[in-house]
């Protein structure tokens, strides 16, 4: 059985980013520009979900605080494929 557990991997860029606030709509527009995309939306049970990007090389990740500002060390690992 190879169903992907990963629903997010399922979802549109559009449907992804109606979990973004205004302050990191901003910041993920910014960074577009150079090449970072918003990969997938973390959402642990009973706290704000985690917005996360990559950049255009795929060789760094981060996060999209609340506030709009990137955080380039998040408080935990991402899998790679």
């Amino acid at each position: 059985m190879t169903d992907e557990r990963r629903k997010d991997a399922e979802r549109s860029k559009h449907e992804l980013r109606t979990d973004l606030n205004a302050a990191q709509l901003e910041t993920l527009g910014d960074l577009e520009r150079f090449g970072w995309q918003l990969k997938f939306v973390r959402r642990p049970m009973f706290q704000p979900s985690i917005p996360v990007v990559f950049d255009g090389d795929r060789n760094t990740f981060a996060i999209l605080e609340a506030d709009g500002n990137l955080n380039q060390h998040p408080p935990f690992d991402i899998r790679s494929d």
